[in-house]
């Protein structure tokens, strides 16, 4: 019943398109710009930029307009200082009649940007009215006696001609040109200076505009070129980046965890078959062991596989577990690690030690990785001094530091040998196997001196959401 109520409806009279000048001049301006005549809105091929070109205005560049309306005034200026000191017209038409000509033309030179066609056609016609009115009569435009050489063009032409061949291409700019050469050479009274100064006031405006022209286009080419060749290198470098973390990822996942599966394997095996109870707690211990670290190998295989920031990686099947699902490292984990450097002679405290309870387990990992690694290196380097262990958690982020007091020689020389023999054997890896850990989560990681004298190791790891 609807659809035929609507079927019976009367229909809309649809309105009828708007009649008058301003449809014909819509028509009109849709023709000159089709045509190449005239440009009423920026030619991007031509470099102009639509943000710098405010509606209804005359140049597409702020530079570019300041420069139109410092040559226009040039012009005027000049062309009024010679009416005025100079030889009038005496002709039927007045003795400024030559002077407002001129006028015209350089008063056009601020429509150049827009109307260049059209503008190069009004220095073309002024041109033939000097020019012709020179040859039939004298004085009527052009003051008596005329200077030698003078090419009979617009003052502003050679200025018209050098952004003409810039903003236009095709053939109209350049059969422009030539009549303008052809006015300016007077190839019907040929002499040296005329055709040196007609040149020099028609064709080599052409030429360096074309010039200019050129350059631009060739700069811009070779910066496009210079921001693709950037863009390629960063995605193959991408790309070589992902290949390299899979193909790490592959490595330790076939390599490390077979050797540790196979040592699991035979420590449960042992385990079933000692009779011996401390054997078999042992191997049990043993095994253990090895499922708590083929599951860390595992996230970190993962962690691996994962698609960096950029999207360059690929993200690749992970293996299943091995063992349950082991519990993140909390405060007693932590506490455990300080009361153990306290039985070996370390004096450390502990602040904060509960903001590690609820973290995930990757975060709880890596900041129990960064206290043991912490005070592994102060009981290899620092020995007899005070280490503080400190957890700092935040809305988003977990700040794990481990920091140690300056070394006063206070240890006993036994000791002093021993730990000067186990940090001959550390060759800064730790922390640097330490530093990528954080930074594959996405963290922050810092080694460095404090201004005491003692030495820091901060991480900042942030927490998912």
């Amino acid at each position: 019943m609807v659809a035929v109520t609507r079927s019976l409806a009367p229909p809309v009279p649809r309105r009828a398109p708007a009649a008058g000048p301003w449809r014909a001049w819509r028509a009109w301006r849709s023709r000159l710009e089709s045509a190449g005549v005239v440009a009423f809105r920026p030619d991007r091929s031509a470099g102009a930029d639509p943000a710098c070109w405010p509606w209804p205005g005359l140049w597409p560049f702020r530079w570019a307009g300041a420069a139109i309306v410092v040559a226009t005034v040039l012009f005027t200026g000049l062309d009024v200082l010679a009416a005025v000191t100079g030889a009038r017209t005496s002709g039927v038409a007045g003795p400024w009649a030559g002077l407002m000509l001129q006028l015209v033309c350089d008063l056009a030179l601020l429509l150049v940007m827009r109307f260049p066609l059209a503008v190069a056609g009004l220095m073309l016609a002024g041109g033939v009215l000097f020019t012709g009115t020179e040859l039939v009569s004298p004085g009527l435009l052009v003051p008596e006696p005329t200077l030698t050489g003078n090419p009979l063009l617009p003052a502003a032409t050679a200025t018209v001609v050098f952004i003409l061949v810039q903003l236009r291409g095709g053939r109209a700019p350049w059969v422009l040109v030539g009549a303008l050469v052809a006015l300016a050479v007077q190839p019907w009274e040929p002499a040296w200076d005329t055709v040196a100064l007609g040149l020099l006031a028609s064709a080599v405006p052409a030429l360096a505009g074309r010039f200019v022209q050129a350059r631009r286009q060739n700069l811009a080419d070779l910066r496009e070129r210079a921001e693709r060749s950037d863009r390629e290198q960063h995605l193959l470098a991408e790309r070589a980046r992902a290949e390299e973390r899979a193909r790490l990822a592959s490595e330790m996942h076939d390599v490390v965890s077979h050797r540790v599966s196979l040592m699991v394997l035979q420590a449960g095996a042992l385990q079933v078959a000692a009779t011996d109870p401390a054997t078999r707690d042992a191997a049990g211990a043993l095994r253990g062991a090895g499922v708590t670290a083929l599951d860390e190998l595992r996230e970190l295989v993962g962690v691996l596989r994962e698609p960096g920031p950029s999207g360059g990686g690929e993200q690749l099947a992970t293996s299943p577990r091995v063992g349950p699902e082991p519990g993140a490292p909390g405060p007693d984990q932590l506490g455990e690690l300080l009361a153990a450097s306290r039985a070996a002679g370390l004096a450390v405290r502990g602040t904060g030690l509960d903001d590690l309870a609820g973290l995930p387990a990757a975060v709880a990992r890596a900041a129990h990785r960064v206290v043991q690694e912490g005070l592994t290196n102060v009981h290899k380097h620092a020995p007899g001094t005070e280490a503080g262990v400190s957890v700092r958690r935040a809305a988003d982020a977990v700040v794990v530091e481990v920091r140690n007091t300056a070394c006063g020689g206070g240890a006993p020389d036994s000791r002093r040998t021993g730990t000067a023999e186990l940090a001959a054997t550390g060759a800064g890896s730790g922390l640097r196997g330490l530093r990528e850990r954080i930074e594959l989560l996405g963290g922050t990681f810092a080694a460095a001196p404090v201004p005491d004298g003692g030495f820091a190791v901060t991480a900042t790891v942030p927490v998912p959401r």
